[in-house]
């Protein structure tokens, strides 16, 4: 991997190590402030929300501001909001922190950091390694997301201080660290440096170099970015801070054992997604991506009938081994089916359509929460739905052109 791209890694792993830790403790959290399940939905949104404009903004003009400055400024900026919710327990100052900072209810990474990030990396390889590196890039990040979920349950034993106040206080130094590794990237992570980078060009186009604002994407990827929206909507409803929220209400799950299923239901699926490469060579990029989340989906819908903490911790974990491996695939076939020049724009308005979508779905998720349908496991099922009904859109639509994206 090029210098470039481990720092990316190293950054992605350091602020998902934080989302692991603080998603396990945030409703908990809010809940020992007084506030109620919809004013954390509303919380969650306010967080999605300020993503969307983010990444409005980097995907319009982080290639002419430079991708290495607008990193640092979003880096601040999630320092800013950690160090917020570690000292105030006031909730307007908690959702104004969340909007201009990255807070996450999940190790998903919807944020504006992740469309700048895949195009620097998309350009430091060439096309045959794409799945390779962002499987790479997913399954450090997923890892260290495992290690917060086990920083919280160690959080959670100690009675020394609050232990989501912890959680944020670490959160805001990983923050700064992350700039700190954004502050060593080289020239060579610019937009301009595409034409240098030679593997980048995965089209065959070196020409047309100038990055290509979101309003002129092709109509075909407005079309995938929409469905994809539809994905993160599925999975929106059952982020880790709901799913925490349910295994302690549905079955009485104490802290330090929500943490410890989230250290394990994060760090199953980054040692299964090292086997996308294998898959994606074998099967293609649209079977990689689409037969794990399908089985993954369907097991979901099971854990809404479990009858005890045990099953449904067994089977949550089974589902989550195989929810992760389509990602590195659909990250890459997105790199490979647009040309360079368009690739920052499609990837931000990737993580925007996620993000939006996102940002709506802890809402429903929580509203569902408040009665009696959520504890028996409504934002499971739909979430379970939507999802199998995007993996089937997707193979409908898009078989016939996978060979051509793949070439």
């Amino acid at each position: 991997m090029a210098r470039d791209a481990r720092l990316i890694v190293a950054a992605r792993a350091l602020r998902t190590f934080g989302y692991g830790c603080t998603s396990v403790l945030l409703a908990g959290m809010l809940t020992q402030d007084g506030d109620a399940p919809w004013q954390t939905g509303m919380l969650l949104a306010a967080a999605s929300a300020g993503s969307v404009a983010s990444s409005l903004a980097l995907g319009l003009f982080a290639d002419r501001w430079g991708r290495r400055r607008a990193l640092i400024v979003c880096g601040c900026l999630m320092a800013f909001a950690g160090a917020v919710f570690a000292v105030s327990e006031s909730y307007p100052a908690l959702v104004a922190a969340a909007f201009v900072g990255t807070i996450s209810p999940s190790t998903n990474d919807n944020t504006p950091f992740s469309g700048v990030e895949q195009s620097i990396l998309a350009q430091t390889c060439e096309p045959a390694r794409l799945t390779r590196i962002f499987t790479v890039y997913n399954v450090t990040a997923l890892a260290a997301g495992a290690l917060g979920g086990l920083a919280a349950a160690a959080l959670g034993l100690q009675h020394v201080v609050s232990a989501g106040d912890a959680a944020f206080a670490l959160y805001a130094v990983l923050a700064a660290a992350t700039v700190l590794l954004f502050l060593g990237l080289s020239p060579a992570a610019e937009a301009g440096a595409v034409a240098a980078s030679g593997g980048a060009a995965t089209n065959g186009d070196v020409e047309d170099l100038a990055p290509v604002p979101m309003s002129r994407l092709p109509r075909r990827v407005h079309r995938l970015v929409g469905l994809f929206a539809v994905d993160a909507f599925a999975g929106g409803l059952v982020v880790q801070a709901v799913l925490a929220w349910w295994f302690a209400h549905r079955f009485g799950a104490t802290t330090s054992q929500l943490g410890l299923i989230f250290f394990a239901a994060n760090l199953l699926p980054a040692l299964a997604q090292l086997t996308a490469p294998l898959l994606a060579a074998r099967r293609g990029l649209l079977t990689a991506m689409l037969l794990p989340h399908f089985t993954s989906n369907l097991i979901l819908a099971c854990v809404a009938f479990a009858p005890g903490l045990g099953a449904a911790v067994a089977l949550l974990l089974m589902r989550q081994s195989l929810s992760k491996i389509d990602v590195p695939a659909r990250q890459a076939f997105m790199a490979v089916a647009v040309r360079p020049s368009e690739r920052t724009a499609a990837a931000s308005m990737t993580s925007i359509a996620r993000s939006v979508a996102v940002s709506v779905s802890p809402v429903a998720a929580t509203a569902m929460l408040s009665g009696p349908i959520g504890v028996a496991g409504a934002p499971l099922l739909l979430g379970a739905a939507l999802a199998i009904g995007y993996d089937v859109t997707i193979w409908r639509a898009y078989r016939s052109a996978v060979p051509a994206a793949e070439s």
